[in-house]
């Protein structure tokens, strides 16, 4: 069955570009909504690709730019990108700004991005200035904000920050079309069961003791430096092509267990090859939302490792139940959300309602570490 394709710009030969926002009559504020306040518990990110501020013919005739100043990181821009490049390169519907990081223009920025650390002077902000802290890692590797009260904005996978980055986004062609009957049998000629690769012995999770006691109730063989078994990291690409010839199953395990947190383990290990992905990371609800319909399995609706590798072993057993798994292929595509980042912010910025309404962290590392966000353990124990 043939899926209808939608074309928004952000998909694979999308051409439908947004239109300018409305306002509502009452407020005067735009229609679409932007911010997490304006929408709890969702990302908004299509919105904010979808979004084109009312009076953008205005500011194109003006000319005027937005200028963002990279203050520390993203070395790997500089080499291609400048100025209003990577605009450009992404084909953004908003573009009119400029990416820097040439720190004399930090009084001059409209937005000042700090990446992983805030970087404080003694120099006055000034008053329609805007500081962001970006982080694509989980607390558990960040430092704490030396001065937690001078983010405005955050950009991470967490879906309640101002510009939501996750690692990939899952988005339908249709979405009243979740699932399809698939011509290929996924378990066909696969002798062997559960694969991990990992390279880090040391997680903030207890990923490596939940491992070695599934290994006692169905094989997991182990590639990296925490294993026995090798495949050369130098051909990645060869070594994740043995999930699609020889498992049927993937530890697609996260080294902390943060809400929201979810990695290219799952997302381009796990889903990018037909096996299906055993996940540990963030909480069930959270895979549900980024994830395709029933195309994962996630430790937590297993009492044990030992009642996991029973469920395994019926999957191995019953081809049709194993494939059912795969059935969110060809109804949508991920679209890689950490490029499309400059395009909503440099939408945003141009929001007249951000810069009449501030928004303010008044303790970013309450709201980025504080209690209930991660767990050593299970979400199901938490």
């Amino acid at each position: 069955m043939a899926v209808a394709k939608t074309n928004s710009w952000y998909l694979q030969n999308g051409t439908r570009y947004p239109e300018p926002a409305t306002k509502s009559q009452k407020t005067g504020i735009r229609d679409t909504k932007l911010f997490p306040d304006e929408d709890p518990g969702n990302d908004r990110i299509l919105n904010q690709m979808m979004f084109i501020p009312s009076n953008y013919d205005s500011i194109l005739k003006s000319k005027k730019v937005k200028t963002i100043l990279a203050y520390n990181g993203f070395v790997y821009w500089w080499k291609i990108k400048k100025g209003e490049d990577v605009f450009k390169t992404f084909n953004c519907p908003v573009n009119t700004c400029q990416l820097t990081k040439n720190r004399s223009e930090r009084q001059t920025a409209d937005l000042v991005l700090f990446h992983d650390r805030y970087i404080h002077t003694k120099r006055r902000r000034p008053p329609k200035q805007l500081y962001a802290l970006y982080h694509s890692e989980s607390p558990a590797k960040t430092r704490p904000i030396r001065h937690p009260d001078k983010i405005n904005w955050t950009i991470t996978y967490r879906h309640d920050s101002i510009i939501t980055t996750p690692y990939n986004k899952w988005v339908y062609y249709n979405p009243r079309i979740k699932q399809m009957e698939q011509s290929k049998n996924f378990a066909a000629h696969k002798t062997k069961k559960v694969a991990w690769f990992v390279s880090n012995c040391w997680p903030f999770n207890n990923r490596n003791q939940y491992a070695a006691e599934l290994n006692q109730y169905i094989p997991v063989d182990i590639y990296g430096n925490c294993g026995t078994m090798h495949c050369p990291l130098s051909d990645e690409e060869k070594c994740h092509h043995i999930l699609d010839d020889d498992y049927k199953f993937y530890l697609a395990f996260e080294n902390a267990n943060c809400k929201n947190y979810i990695t290219e383990k799952f997302f381009t290990t796990g889903l990018g090859h037909d096996v299906i992905p055993i996940v540990m990371g963030s909480t069930p609800e959270d895979y549900e939302k980024y994830a395709p319909l029933r195309s994962f399995i996630h430790v937590d609706h297993f009492k044990s490792p030992k009642e996991l590798a029973e469920y395994l072993h019926i999957l191995d057993q019953n081809d049709d139940l194993y494939n059912s798994y795969f059935k969110w292929k060809g109804t949508g595509e991920f679209i890689p959300n950490w490029a499309y980042f400059w395009c909503r912010i440099c939408a945003l910025l141009h929001d007249d309602h951000t810069m009449s309404t501030k928004h303010w962290y008044k303790d970013i590392n309450e709201w980025w570490r504080g209690p209930g966000i991660c767990t050593k353990g299970s979400w199901r124990q938490a």
